[in-house]
């Protein structure tokens, strides 16, 4: 049978109507609203808007945010199609399987490995960082930070990571809670987004009085600026790169904070929890999306306004915990908000982890349901009704990433998993339509095929713009994933198989 074998849009509508899974639909559209801000808002802006402006583009980061999200409004109309016709978790997955076939279904779903397990790692190894600000750096260096990150003090000692132990316990007790149940995750989701969003606005409000105008001028990196180095006069910054400094510099800035926007893309792996799919998938996505597009602007603005871009990329200044060192540095008075912030955006990352953990285990439900991985992955829990061991699986390999990867190196792979599925989701859009031209779409994307080629390229560019080493790993990690598709998902896959294409539903009825 054909590598390129494609999910049949009939089977995939009934078994979205039946909803035989186990899974219950449980989400409205402010629910799924708040998934997307709990998880857009969080690394992406608290810890990636910094790392752009000091890696790549300075103050003009503000201009990489309307790139990204300039790409991921073509995307998200893409995705918003896709969910409202097929509302089954999976995500690009799903929308790949129907459209490009098993081959490119089960490429996109080893990206978004990338993009959900790695993000969730990310961010873990983030709120680890500020979890030590809270503490003043009470925490040994050697006890939150991988072994593959060190630094020299003032004093000349060198320090060098051993495990990130606090991005292992946040890890955990997520881990408990999405096994709890949906519905559950979903609340604490809600009150977390509005605690967060509430001190993002608080911020940009106190900290306009405080933007120097200086620190905008020039509003791009110079070409031939010279790198940055530490005390220990060890290089942190390069900008001889194409992609660092200048307009190039805004497209790399972009690749670097595309990381902020992926939240909208973690609504779509909830669609067959949603109560109405065909009407609140699109409201989820594209709300979420506009409503953290006008922050993340507003608060890059003010951030390298308050501070000077160069603080960002120094490990003892405003590297780690860059918006809690720009407040206590720069605005005088406040340092009360410093702490605020700090423990707003603990409790911020929480939610960003959370929602990246129930979309990856969401997506391994369904990969699982189809053959391509085990049935473990599959299970139901018998009375939480969550694929817990998917869960916990997910757990084993996102705690190895997060306390032994350094964070920088995870964060980028993630970028190039949400753009890779970007891609083919606006590919996927334009087939469907050429395909299956009168099916019932209840949502249907503007100027297709317009909107689905700029998506696609505009996210490929963004692609090209990360740097060679990320890259290479990522295209080691796809090399991997065929390896494992050839040698196991193609001979059990379940579509090659007749009898076996959907679960019985006798098997939901054991449970």
């Amino acid at each position: 049978m054909s590598l390129f074998v494609k999910k049949s849009l009939d089977q995939l509508l009934s078994q979205a109507e039946n909803n035989s899974s186990g899974l219950k639909r449980t989400l409205g559209a402010g629910n799924l609203i708040a998934l997307g801000i709990g998880a857009i808002i969080g690394a992406g802006l608290f810890v990636r808007t910094a790392a752009a402006a000091g890696q790549a583009a300075g103050p003009a980061v503000t201009i990489s945010f309307i790139v990204a999200a300039i790409g991921c409004a073509f995307a998200g109309l893409c995705y918003a199609e896709f969910a409202a016709m097929i509302p089954i978790a999976g995500s690009a997955y799903t929308y790949s399987y129907t459209t490009m076939g098993e081959l490119v279904a089960w490429i996109i779903g080893w990206a978004l490995i990338m993009e959900y397990a790695l993000g969730a790692a990310t961010v873990s190894i983030a709120w680890s960082e500020y979890l030590n600000k809270l503490f003043g750096g009470r925490i040994p260096y050697e006890w939150c930070h991988s072994p593959f990150e060190s630094f020299t003090d003032s004093m000349g000692v060198l320090h060098s990571g051993i495990i990130n132990a606090p991005a292992l316990i946040i890890l955990l007790l997520l881990t408990l809670l999405l096994i709890k149940g949906t519905q559950e995750s979903a609340i604490v989701n809600m009150i977390i987004v509005i605690v967060k969003v509430s001190i993002v606005v608080l911020f940009i409000v106190l900290g306009w009085q405080f933007i120097n105008s200086a620190n905008h001028t020039p509003y791009f990196i110079p070409e031939g600026t010279a790198p940055l180095v530490d005390s220990a006069g060890k290089v942190v910054a390069d900008y001889s790169g194409v992609f660092k400094h200048g307009w190039g510099g805004v497209l790399g800035g972009a690749a670097i904070v595309f990381f902020a926007f992926i939240g909208f893309d973690a609504v779509s792996t909830a669609a067959q929890e949603a109560k109405n799919p065909k009407r609140d998938m699109p409201i989820g996505i594209l709300g979420s999306l506009l409503v953290c597009t006008v922050l993340y602007i507003l608060f890059a603005h003010v951030l390298t306004g308050v501070a000077p871009w160069q603080d960002f990329v120094d490990p003892e200044k405003g590297r780690e915990a860059s918006v809690a060192y720009a407040i206590s540095t720069y605005m005088t008075g406040y340092g009360w908000l410093a702490k605020a912030v700090t423990v707003a955006i603990l409790a911020g990352f929480s939610s960003v982890i959370l929602v990246m953990l129930m979309g990856q285990s969401r997506i391994f439900y369904t990969m699982s349901n189809d053959g391509l991985i085990p049935k473990a992955f599959g299970e139901i829990h018998p009375k939480y009704k969550t694929p817990y061991k998917a869960n916990w699986i997910l757990f084993v390999f996102v705690g190895l990433f997060a306390a032994f990867v350094p964070g920088n190196v995870a964060g980028d792979l993630t970028s190039f998993g949400t753009l890779f599925a970007f891609v083919l989701v606006s590919i996927g859009v334009w087939i469907l339509r050429v395909k299956n031209p009168t099916i019932n779409r209840p949502f249907r994307a503007p100027l297709v095929p317009i909107v689905s080629t700029l998506g696609a390229l505009v996210c490929a560019g963004m692609i090209i713009a990360l740097d060679k080493q990320t890259l290479k790993v990522a295209f080691a990690w796809m090399l991997l994933g065929l390896v494992i598709y050839f040698l196991y998902s193609r001979h059990n896959s379940k579509l090659r198989v007749p009898s076996d294409i959907l679960p019985k539903a006798s098997d939901f009825e054991k449970q």
